[in-house]
């Protein structure tokens, strides 16, 4: 089993900054892909970032693309999502996730929620106008 850790969450102004932080434990292995995922009030959650084993393949929703930058610090068992320029749609809480066989098999980061196997238990992030 592996168990994820979400920090770095909070209420930011519109235009600022904010890195969220993920820390895993357990039988963890640098071979996963991980990534973000960001559920909104009634809505579903959606794919935010993900990154490689390696870290060289990164992938991001259009949304975020040119905002957010995801990176890994696989002797820290850690993975960042560094968030700017946050608008008000970018309100949610962020869970981290790891997949560990589905991006491996496609030779692509999955993207989808069903696709992953280990959550953590989410941060709040508020961006206020």
């Amino acid at each position: 089993q592996v168990q994820l850790v979400e920090s770095g969450g909070g209420l930011v102004q519109a235009g600022g900054s904010l890195r969220l932080s993920c820390a895993a434990s357990g039988r963890t292995s640098s071979s996963y892909t991980m990534g973000w995922f960001r559920q909104a009030p009634g809505k579903e959650r959606e794919f935010v970032a993900g990154i490689s084993w390696s870290g060289f393949s990164t992938s991001y929703a259009d949304s975020v693309k040119g905002r957010f930058t995801i990176s890994r610090d696989n002797a820290k068992n850690t993975v960042y999502l560094e968030m700017n320029s946050l608008k008000p749609e970018d309100t949610a809480v962020y869970y981290c996730a790891a997949d560990q066989t589905t991006s491996i098999r496609r030779h692509s980061i999955a993207t989808m929620t069903r696709e992953y196997d280990y959550w953590g238990q989410g941060t709040q992030v508020t961006i206020s106008s």
